[in-house]
């Protein structure tokens, strides 16, 4: 997620830049053709582009609502988990021995294992999100720019290496075995909490409460794996792509009569001029097409929310963030809590 106040114009530039090059090379053979031959037949009439461009238009504010819908559902899942983790973790510290005030006994390290086996799922989870798929875009040329690097902790250590000190070793074990690892995990907080409530340090109807907290999570973590498992449609999304492509190819063919009617208009006045009027068809078409590939550009940015983009929901910051809050309820030791994640060249990841 870009936390910059504003994009600059250089920064849209410096990804669309390629595009600006190539459409105005293809302006200008359109337009030297049409001088140089005076090839008139060359000119399309505005009226069925217009029609094109309408529905375009249409296709590309339809992509872009869609687009920033499933952005924004990620979002509002991941704020979800941040609620729920920290009711839950608020909940396991005050429920010991409700039912049985005269007894007194310190679980301050049971509140921690069932504490650091939730921070083990969230960075099951984020992992999770982070694994690539066939049709999301890769951003690995990205990471090499100077300019435009960002840090992705997914990519910069592995899994097993960030679930090691939070699990035991029976525990860590057991869930590397596992295709879903953050089930496996919620698996395990279950089973430890059915544990506690046999051995009647936990009541059976805070065990309910907590089981509701829990089918919350992974009812979440089910939210957050249907958008990751199920690309934007393709048949909105590549056939639509081409179709945008087409208009902006054709329309420099569809100005040139208006520009060189006006052209033809000053003849008399300005004749010098009017023979290269209709060269300002290029920055003109060039401009109108520019705006059209940066918003179509735009919703493609935001169809796949966890891909590893600068335009990501942010979830590594997200999980980093509950963990130095569950573990600040839990009153752990300040150099035990893990910093924030950095952010680079304003994108918080």
């Amino acid at each position: 997620m870009i936390v910059k106040k504003n994009l600059s114009i250089g920064a849209i530039l410096s990804i669309t830049g390629i595009h600006i090059i190539l459409l105005t090379l293809w302006c200008t053979l359109v337009i030297a053709i049409y001088h140089f031959t005076h090839w008139n037949w060359l000119a399309i009439p505005w009226l069925p582009i217009s029609v094109i461009g309408t529905a375009v238009a249409f296709y590309v504010g339809f992509k872009n609502n869609s687009s920033y819908d499933r952005l924004w559902e990620a979002r509002k899942i991941w704020g979800g988990i941040v609620n729920t983790s920290r009711t839950l973790i608020i909940t396991v510290r005050d429920s010991f021995y409700l039912h049985r005030s005269e007894v007194k006994k310190d679980e301050s390290d049971e509140v921690k294992i069932i504490t650091n086996r939730h921070i083990a799922w969230l960075t099951a989870l984020r992992y999770a999100m982070r694994s690539k798929k066939v049709w999301e875009a890769s951003y690995e040329q990205n990471h090499k720019m100077e300019t435009f690097s960002y840090n992705i902790p997914e990519y910069t250590s592995t899994l097993e290496e960030e679930l090691n000190p939070y699990l035991s070793q029976e525990e860590f074990e057991y869930v590397m075995s596992k295709d879903n690892k953050p089930n496996a995990i919620i698996s395990l907080q279950s089973r430890h909490l059915r544990r506690l409530t046999d051995e009647k340090k936990i009541w059976d109807f805070s065990l309910l409460n907590m089981q509701q907290m829990l089918q919350e999570l992974t009812a979440l973590q089910g939210k957050s794996e249907r958008i990751k498992n199920f690309p934007y449609p393709k048949q909105y999304g590549s056939i639509g792509y081409h179709f945008v492509h087409i208009f902006m190819w054709i329309l420099p063919i569809a100005i040139i009569p208006a520009f060189a009617n006006i052209g033809s208009e000053m003849a008399d006045t300005f004749p010098r001029v009017s023979e290269y009027f209709v060269w300002l068809n290029i920055p003109f078409t060039v401009i109108i097409i520019w705006i059209f590939n940066t918003m179509l550009r735009i919703g493609l940015a935001g169809e796949n929310p966890f891909e590893g983009s600068p335009n990501d929901v942010p979830i590594s910051n997200i999980s980093r963030g509950i963990t130095r809050d569950i573990l600040q309820i839990i009153d752990e030791d300040q150099e035990n809590i893990p910093p924030q994640f950095e952010n680079e060249n304003h994108i918080q990841m």
